[in-house]
């Protein structure tokens, strides 16, 4: 039961978390603060995740799924900054 309820509060959280994170994107587009790109960056794991989710129409594969993606995109540009430093590029 304990674990039940502490589940609902983290994802309560979690989408607090999200909420404030849009609205703060929206907020510093408006003010001139942010660029358009920068803030579409922020949807890009909705996006991985909503192909993901329908590909294999489950929602921990989808999960999975997108984390996978993500972390396979983050080793590829460290590389990339690695190798790009390292030549000068």
């Amino acid at each position: 039961m304990v674990d039940v309820i502490f589940l609902g509060l983290g994802m309560g959280l979690l989408i607090i978390g999200v909420i404030a994170i849009v609205v703060s994107g929206i907020r510093n587009l408006t003010l001139g603060k942010a660029s358009v790109k920068k803030v579409v960056v922020m949807f890009v794991p909705f996006v991985i995740f909503g192909i993901a989710f329908a590909a294999t129409g489950s929602i921990d594969q989808g999960g999975i799924a997108t984390m996978m993606v993500l972390i396979g995109a983050m080793v590829i540009a460290i590389a990339f900054t690695g190798l790009k430093g390292t030549f000068k590029l």
